[in-house]
């Protein structure tokens, strides 16, 4: 069986293809029991945009359990907007949370899970981009 490559360049998948690797991070993310923890009391549902690319997904959180679902969602609580692809992807595969690297909308008290939310979703990200492969070994580009 052929392993996958890391992804040399990110900004030039195909939008499927970084969906299918936002996916994986997220539940990857969902997985990890400080997130799940810091999270445990949350209920929120976050907008996340690449404009350039006129793509957004929505990630709802519902008591330590984190969801993804490929609609934008119509009356989100907090939305983060990345101006390029290409920024969102270099931010993850640095594994580095940056919050003025996307404009923030929402409540302020609310930055504080998210930063630990983002945090270990970068992490997870830069992992699948590295070795992008779902829990069954098949390749997710």
């Amino acid at each position: 069986m052929n392993q996958p490559e890391a992804v040399a360049n990110s900004s030039q998948l195909s939008k499927r293809a970084a969906r299918r690797l936002i996916q994986r991070a997220l539940v990857l993310t969902g997985r990890d029991r400080h997130v799940r923890e810091h999270i445990r009391k949350a209920r929120l549902t976050m907008l996340w945009v690449l404009e350039d690319w006129g793509f957004a997904w929505t990630v709802h959180l519902d008591r330590g359990k984190i969801e993804f679902d490929r609609r934008p969602a119509k009356k989100p609580d907090v939305t983060l907007t990345w101006r390029t692809a290409a920024e969102f992807f270099e931010q993850a595969e640095k594994e580095n949370w940056r919050a003025e690297a996307f404009e923030y909308s929402g409540p302020q008290e609310l930055m504080r899970t998210l930063e630990r939310l983002y945090h270990s979703f970068s992490v997870s990200l830069g992992g699948v981009l590295r070795n992008p492969v779902d829990e069954n070994g098949d390749p997710l580009v």
